[in-house]
């Protein structure tokens, strides 16, 4: 099926074996002026990405890697506190948003990592509950 298509400007990730994923590769490569973008994260480029969520040192760099998904794979990775009381880092909500061919793998080992970055430096994690004001500091 996607041997008629243009070639694509960039390496796209291998096609999950069938009915273990549900990023809709297929229908996304198919459709004429799809966003194309999460594609590119191949298994190399999630290992990279992987490597740079462990080196985030503080919270301004915590939104600049936030940014850089949003721009590179045009998806949000959202980090906000849960609903109820905030105890341990299970408490703080960290999803990457589903996204046509964002593979299921990836959804699974960003905020993985990133959970453990905030275990690792829960500085961060103080600043994540501290943007909505909860600790009433400037």
């Amino acid at each position: 099926m996607t041997a008629s298509l243009p070639p694509l400007p960039f390496p796209i990730r291998a096609e999950c074996p069938p009915g273990a994923c549900v990023c809709e590769r297929e229908r996304l490569l198919a459709e004429p002026g799809a966003d194309i973008r999460p594609l590119a994260l191949d298994r190399k480029q999630e290992m990279k990405l992987i490597e740079r969520i462990e080196r985030i040192d503080s919270y301004a760099d915590l939104q600049h890697v936030q940014e850089l998904i949003r721009r590179n794979i045009g998806a949000e990775l959202r980090i906000a506190p849960g609903p109820n009381e905030v105890r341990t880092m299970r408490g703080i909500i960290i999803v990457l948003e589903e996204k046509p061919g964002l593979c299921k793998k990836v959804r699974q080992s960003v905020p993985a990592a990133v959970r453990k970055r905030l275990q690792e430096k829960p500085e961060i994690a103080w600043a994540i509950l501290d943007a909505g004001n909860l600790f009433g500091s400037d």
